[in-house]
């Protein structure tokens, strides 16, 4: 377990200090961000990154960045902040538990693949009090190292990648910076894609954060970003297409579609359009992009596992219903 220590006083709480916490094994190569939110209970994202920015946060005596990663033995100073009292961590009820635990699509003794639900946040923070990792860690406590590997947005369904160990995180963790993980979205955008239009180089720059909210633009001074687009199937004014992100910028399919004219369906970030009777006719107000299949390196291994994730009920039936003359 992480140690923490303080002058005079030993735990985050009611009356807070400032602590010094060592990052233990499972939380080696974890953003320094993530690693706060998991630390700090209801405090807002928005001020996580605002005692980073101020240097109120250092790791080993020295300023960091929200991105950077961790060690196993680093020392991370946390300044004095409201927390959440420990009572007041949501509990996944019997409904969001048998749905997760139903949406478990390949597990072992060192990774877990889940199909996510829609509308469900990865882990808490702004506007989320549970998410998928705090309702996976209560559910099932006999993996005290559980990680998440990678994020999907809010919005967004279908396979995330969970670590159960220290050790295998990092291995897969290497897989993503190394380009070995094979990622594989399905999208419902809204007009008909340019069957020219096979791929996007267009570089993103993520904006300062605008009422909470996380803003991309795509900026020449911002990081390479290249996605793969494939049409699988045309409606009479939407289009279902395969997108697969050559690099992982941050909103990087929704910022790419939207850049040509045909924004995802249901998002209400890059969209300028207004909800009309194409959202109706869909028949939900989710974002319709779906992690549908995922290809990474095994960490033990290394022999390459496939895994599909099926479509949710909203999903499925917008495609019939978009099809439906």
């Amino acid at each position: 377990m992480d140690k923490t220590s303080a002058a005079g006083r030993t735990e985050l709480g009611a009356k807070p200090g400032v602590v010094l916490v060592e990052v233990a094994e499972h939380k080696d190569e974890q953003r320094l961000d993530n690693f706060l939110l998991g630390k700090l209970k209801g405090v807002p994202k928005t001020l996580i990154y605002r005692i980073i920015r101020k240097g109120e946060v250092r790791v080993n005596g020295k300023r960091a960045k929200p991105d950077t990663r961790l060690s196993t033995g680093d020392k991370v100073r946390i300044p004095p902040v409201r927390t959440a009292e420990t009572g007041q961590v949501p509990v996944p009820g019997k409904q969001l538990s048998e749905r997760l635990t139903d949406s478990i699509l390949l597990e072992d003794d060192c990774l877990l693949v889940l199909n996510k639900p829609a509308g469900l946040a990865v882990h808490a923070g702004t506007g989320a009090k549970l998410g998928v990792i705090e309702a996976l860690r209560q559910l099932f406590p006999q993996w005290p190292g559980l990680e998440l590997v990678h994020r999907l947005d809010k919005g967004t369904s279908g396979c995330l990648l969970l670590a159960k160990t220290g050790k295998a995180r990092r291995a897969l963790m290497d897989a993503f910076r190394d380009h070995t993980v094979r990622k594989t979205y399905h999208a419902i955008v809204t007009g008909l894609w340019p069957a020219r239009i096979k791929r996007v180089d267009a570089a993103l720059l993520r904006q300062p954060e605008r009422g909470g909210q996380r803003m991309v633009e795509i900026d020449e001074d911002g990081k390479d970003a290249s996605t793969e687009f494939k049409i699988l199937r045309l409606f009479d004014q939407a289009t279902l297409v395969e997108a697969r992100p050559l690099t992982g910028r941050t909103h990087q399919i929704r910022v790419h579609a939207a850049s040509i004219g045909c924004p995802l369906l249901g998002d209400d970030k890059y969209s300028v359009q207004e909800k009309h009777q194409l959202q109706q006719r869909a028949g939900s107000n989710r974002m319709f992009l779906h992690a549908a299949k995922l290809q990474f390196p095994h960490p033990l291994d290394g022999r390459i596992i496939t895994v599909e994730a099926p479509y949710d009920v909203q999903f499925a039936q917008a495609i019939s219903r978009l099809a439906a003359k």
